[in-house]
């Protein structure tokens, strides 16, 4: 048995049939390939898969391709407005060293934009908090920490 969905996905509409057991992680890295969306865990627990479902931070390895039906999700892949112009929290990551085999760094930008939304002028501590469900093996966080404070100012700037 397969269904039919619809949803958007970067500002575009697809239409496809899956079948009722397919992530959504496995559909935006399979179906559509946008293979930013990464699956490290797939319990939850990493945040590798993290994206926006309808602006909200979601982990995509957690919900069926068929459960996004009518929704709209926001992948890294549409997060910069074009190639040539990084959003200012990608900006900030490239600018203060907030990434480095860069495997989570989609699933951080992703928890991080309706957090910076909601919290435009965080403390460290907040910033921890809001990364705390974000696993990286790389670093020691105080990179992403730093990358973070900076696009905050960044974007308290584009906003006066």
């Amino acid at each position: 048995m397969t269904h039919t969905i619809t949803l958007t996905v970067n500002g575009k509409e697809y239409t496809r049939t899956v079948e009722p057991r397919m992530l959504l992680s496995d559909f935006l890295r399979h179906e559509l390939g946008l293979t930013g969306t990464h699956v490290g865990c797939e319990h939850g627990v990493c945040g590798a898969c993290t994206i926006l479902f309808d602006g909200e931070s979601m982990r995509s390895c957690l919900i069926f391709a068929v459960q996004a039906d009518g929704h709209s999700i926001t992948t890294v892949e549409g997060l910069a407005p074009d190639t040539d112009n990084l959003h200012p929290l990608q900006q900030s990551f490239w600018e203060a060293h907030g990434l480095q085999c860069g495997y989570c760094t989609p699933g951080i930008l992703m928890t991080l934009v309706p957090f910076l939304r909601d919290n435009p002028d965080p403390t460290e501590d907040e910033i921890r908090h809001a990364l705390s469900g974000n696993l990286c093996r790389c670093t020691g966080y105080q990179h992403i920490v730093d990358a973070v404070k900076l696009a905050s100012e960044k974007m308290r700037e584009v906003e006066k």
